[in-house]
């Protein structure tokens, strides 16, 4: 009765109010909240004005948003066409009324974006340039960019996703991010599901990425014959590396716009955490979903690794797993001070009293904090015992009210440009393919400082360059070869000139 007084209390409060910004002085530490497009909480002007007020009750700083579902967009400038939602009002912009309200207050607003799910639906999406009507599953050849299973399945549960090996929708995805960056003032883009689809073995293999482009590339670029099967380790290394060249390039390709976007990625943490890096390669991220994110905050890709450590707190076996990852990620963020790491809670599982407790461990363990998700805050509300009206004040009080984890508000800021520096640019050779090679960034003295593999059209990249001249080697050529060595330059992405190989 007190609990549900206190709310009652709290909606009142907070439907007269007007948020305040947060203040400068306030400290910096991240506070996240997920909010997405399958139902109410970014369609209208009305239900943006309440998220904003929700969040700034609440204290978070970041609105991880979905503006990209399924190969459209909950905005009016992109490379994908605006949504078919029809909640959204004709004509209107969710994404640029969300940053209007938003950014005065101090909250970002990071674009979230599916990177693979393309369509769900069995009518067709209404815009004839979607990529689904271009690219789906009645187009042949190259033109198909769909993902397949080794036993002939087409979809992902009720899903339509786009292959990363397929080097045409690896650029479509590319260019899906730049585009929102190019367009509207974000503070950040997150990746989403970029990996290959669940519905595997616990544990792996993974049978997805069957593709006929993708594979005659993976036949192309490593000389293996006939079509691998799923546990086959060398094809499994050359899909991993697929995810983590898309990440790579449209890292850099974001950075080329805009060094102070954040990038960063919601992560997957099936099962139990390791407790070395080494240990990473045996879970089921690494295996199953053929995500190596590790090496995605190590090199330098991701401003923010938002893991998507979605454990029941009342659970023991899950409670020891959520303790596990944010281990892990704790020493991954000594080991890799650069990226941010931030422990993404599912209070959609939870009742408040448990998100309480993983907020606690979560903030204990030196990591920041993301709920998932604004529209389902409580198990209750997802189980659809209790409405989000109801169930979210409640949450609020728990870790906004008095003597709440939250009670104070924090900031959070962009990267800071001038600690960035990125180099990238393509091979070029007068045979073979130019997927699949190895390149190295040495510094004067020849040591190797970072090594990396090119995607389909030879292009390769770095985004933690030092400071000093570096040059690359691949194939036993080198940059100082034809110009000389290079010092990237401090809030930019350097283009090199193309690397001829024999």
């Amino acid at each position: 009765m007190k609990t549900a007084l206190l709310s009652a209390l709290l909606a009142a409060s907070l439907a007269g109010a007007q948020p305040v910004p947060i203040p400068a002085s306030a400290p910096l530490e991240l506070r996240g909240l997920w909010v997405d497009a399958f139902g109410p909480g970014l369609k209208t002007p009305a239900e943006i004005d309440r998220l904003v007020s929700d969040a700034r009750a609440m204290n978070v700083n970041v609105l991880f948003a979905q503006v990209g579902r399924r190969g459209d967009c909950y905005c009016n400038r992109a490379a994908m066409p605006r949504t078919d939602d029809p909640a959204v009002p004709e004509g209107f912009d969710p994404l640029a009324y969300l940053i209007e309200k938003a950014h005065p207050l101090g909250i970002q607003v990071h674009a979230w974006i599916i990177t693979t799910a393309i369509w769900n639906s069995p009518t067709p999406p209404k815009s004839p340039d979607h990529a689904f009507n271009l690219h789906g599953p009645d187009r042949q050849g190259r033109d198909n960019w769909l993902m397949k299973k080794f036993d002939g399945t087409v979809k992902g549960g009720a899903d339509w996703i786009l292959d990363p090996g397929h080097p045409d929708a690896a650029e479509y995805i590319r260019n899906m991010y730049v585009s929102v960056v190019k367009n509207y003032d974000v503070d950040g883009i997150q990746f989403d599901r970029v990996r290959y689809p669940d519905y595997n073995p616990v544990g792996g293999p993974n049978g997805w990425g069957y593709n006929e482009t993708a594979l005659e590339r993976y036949r192309a670029e490593t000389g293996a014959q006939g079509t691998p099967a799923p546990e086959d380790p060398a094809w499994a290394v050359w899909r991993r590396t697929q995810v983590t060249n898309l990440v790579r390039d449209t890292a850099l390709a974001v950075k080329a716009v805009r060094p102070d976007v954040s990038v960063n990625a919601a992560t997957i943490t099936y099962g139990a955490g390791p407790t070395t890096d080494e240990g990473f390669r045996a879970t089921r991220t690494y295996n199953e979903v053929l995500q190596d994110w590790a090496t995605w905050v190590r090199e330098g890709y991701l401003d923010v690794n938002v893991m998507m450590n979605y454990k029941r707190d009342f659970v023991p076996e899950q409670a020891g797993w959520f303790n596990t990852w944010a281990a892990y990620a704790a020493g991954l963020k000594v080991r890799a001070p650069w990226a941010t790491q931030v422990s993404g809670a599912a209070i959609y599982l939870n009742d408040p009293r448990s998100t309480l407790a993983q907020v606690r461990k979560t903030r204990s363990s030196g990591l920041g904090w993301a709920g998932y998700s604004y529209r389902t805050p409580t198990a209750d509300v997802n189980a659809g015992k209790r409405t989000t009206a109801d169930a979210l004040p409640e949450l609020i009080l728990t870790l906004a009210g008095p003597g709440g984890p939250f009670a104070a508000p924090a900031r959070w800021v962009r990267p800071d440009p001038q600690t960035f520096r990125a180099i990238r640019g393509t091979l070029t050779a007068a045979s073979g393919p130019l997927g699949g090679r190895e390149v190295c960034l040495l510094d004067e003295g020849g040591r190797e400082l970072a090594r990396t593999t090119t995607n389909a059209a030879g292009g390769y990249g770095f985004l933690r360059v030092p400071g000093r001249a570096v040059r690359v080697a691949a194939g036993g050529v080198s940059s100082e070869v034809h110009s000389d060595l290079v010092t990237a330059s401090a809030g930019r992405v350097t283009d090199l000139a193309p690397l001829a190989l024999p």
